[in-house]
């Protein structure tokens, strides 16, 4: 009796797979370059002077309104205590030794010092207490009072002595540039008001 061999199947040969294309690696051509590098420098052309200019005058109105701010406050405190009180151009400016600046003096951006002088002579003497001291600009900012004038001293009625009729301190930057300058203007009435060079041209 013939044994039927069975056939032995061969499995079916793999299937082929597709082949993939191969993805080239993305570059940047030299014009992509330049014209990347134009827009940047557009860029740069118009935003760095903005910035320039917003940080410079946030800067100049931070240092005048100081002292526009202390001045006021000098001006309460003569009229609240019924003394008088002094704001003067700052010597030194150490917390142990403060000292007022030599009369006529007029750079007021080497810092300012404000006190109650209870004698009246201008000077910060023993016993005689420091309200606010300020220190000297960190930049390089010039804030200069004309006519000169070393102190402003406000009595019980909040009038101002200055020695003329009125004083203007002129802040300026190291540059002398017209758009950022500011002034600060003070009447013997003890009024005070600022000013920026597009409110008032004369103003530098």
């Amino acid at each position: 009796m013939q044994h039927l061999t069975k056939s032995r199947r061969d499995p079916p040969p793999p299937r082929a797979q597709p082949l993939t294309p191969r993805v080239g690696q993305a570059g940047v051509t030299l014009v992509e370059l330049l014209v990347v590098i134009v827009i940047v420098a557009i860029l740069m052309s118009i935003g760095v002077p903005s910035y320039t200019y917003v940080t410079t005058s946030n800067r100049m109105a931070t240092e005048i309104d100081q002292l526009l701010g202390d001045l006021q406050y000098a001006r309460s405190e003569a009229i609240r205590e019924g003394q008088y009180v002094v704001v003067c151009v700052a010597q030194s400016t150490s917390p142990s030794s403060p000292s007022c600046a030599s009369s006529g003096t007029t750079t007021w951006q080497k810092g300012w010092i404000v006190f109650a002088d209870l004698n009246n002579n201008g000077t910060i003497d023993g016993g005689e207490p420091v309200l606010r001291i300020r220190n000297a600009f960190s930049s390089s900012d010039t804030f200069v009072s004309n006519p000169a004038t070393s102190s402003v001293t406000f009595n019980r009625d909040g009038f101002a002595h200055l020695g003329s009729a009125t004083t203007r301190l002129t802040l300026d930057d190291s540059v002398d540039t017209q758009a950022y300058a500011r002034c600060l203007d003070i009447s013997q009435a003890g009024m005070m008001a600022t000013q920026t060079h597009s409110s008032d041209s004369s103003c530098r």
